[in-house]
């Protein structure tokens, strides 16, 4: 099995929502703003072929499904949808895809489930032979939002998935399009039932090795592997840290690479802990090109 990391389209969001409650002196050491205090993120998506004999793709990102003037509002950079010339140069079209995981169903998550934005056209759904995971409780949430994060979801987005009729909702550990090859992993800080999908490694000693999780908004990027570091963006930051120190704690025991969405520089890296407690990452790659999986 390959692994390929996927650029989607950019964005540019206020430094302050991304980091929380941390404050500008610190996280403009690690993500540099420009003068609307924006800073740099990816929207980067995972392909893995073959999977259980399937190409899947983990995520989307946002896409290009805005009009102009929301594209603005939420600083997404390209007007084009990246993510299809990302595949293209890893050598796959996105009717090759067989399985498409998705974290959570926030814009800049599924958007680029859909087309391109045109001028009096409605979205519709890329990926046309694939199966679409989505987990229970987020499901759940993306149906009926609350007030706090309605804006996060595309209205017409479960509507579509429903009748492509090639929707799976996935309940515990493991789904029926995968198998045992993805294990999922759940929080609730973030937004409910967050699925965080394992590709998983090699077993010894009853458990599995070395394999690869899509951290999705757990834990975005580089930075946020400090505990203490969450997102404005996130519906209980207490829960989130609770959650994300015992995720750290597995994949650090197990030896699981990171992989990172909203990380502009760096896709894939090591959990490591320092003398005082302190988790943080080693061996970081900044993109993958058909790496196997060790």
């Amino acid at each position: 099995m390959k692994l390929w990391s996927i650029l989607g389209n950019s964005q540019r969001l206020d430094g302050g929502a991304m980091f929380g409650n941390a404050p500008r002196a610190l996280w403009a050491k690690w993500f540099a703003p420009d003068e609307q205090n924006r800073i740099p993120l990816a929207c980067r998506a995972l392909l893995a072929s073959p999977l259980a004999g399937k190409t899947v793709l983990f995520e989307t990102g946002i896409g290009a499904f805005f009009a102009p003037d929301m594209r603005e509002r939420y600083g997404i950079v390209e007007d084009r949808h990246i993510l299809l010339d990302s595949l293209r140069d890893a050598g796959f079209g996105h009717e090759d895809i067989d399985v498409v995981v998705l974290s959570h169903l926030h814009f800049d998550h599924a958007g680029g489930l859909l087309t391109a934005w045109r001028d009096g056209a409605a979205s519709e759904l890329l990926f046309p032979k694939a199966t679409y995971l989505v987990g229970a409780e987020q499901w759940r949430r993306a149906r009926d939002p609350h007030p706090r994060d309605r804006a996060s979801y595309i209205a017409e987005l479960p509507g579509l998935l429903e009748a492509s009729g090639r929707l799976e909702i996935v309940e515990g550990a493991h789904a029926r399009a995968l198998g045992d090859a993805v294990r999922f992993h759940y929080s609730d800080g973030h937004t409910p039932g967050l699925m965080l999908a394992e590709i998983v490694g090699p077993e010894r000693d009853g458990q599995a090795h070395g394999g690869v999780v899509f951290c999705a908004d757990l834990i975005p990027g580089k930075p946020w592997v400090h505990v203490p570091i969450t997102m404005g963006y996130d519906r209980n930051a207490e829960l989130l840290i609770d959650e994300k120190r015992a995720f750290l704690d597995d994949k650090l025991a197990r030896n699981v690479h990171l992989f990172f969405t909203h990380d502009p520089t760096c896709a894939l890296a090591q959990v490591v802990r320092d003398d005082k407690g302190c988790f943080g990452v080693a061996h970081e790659m900044a993109e993958l090109h058909a790496r196997a999986l060790h």
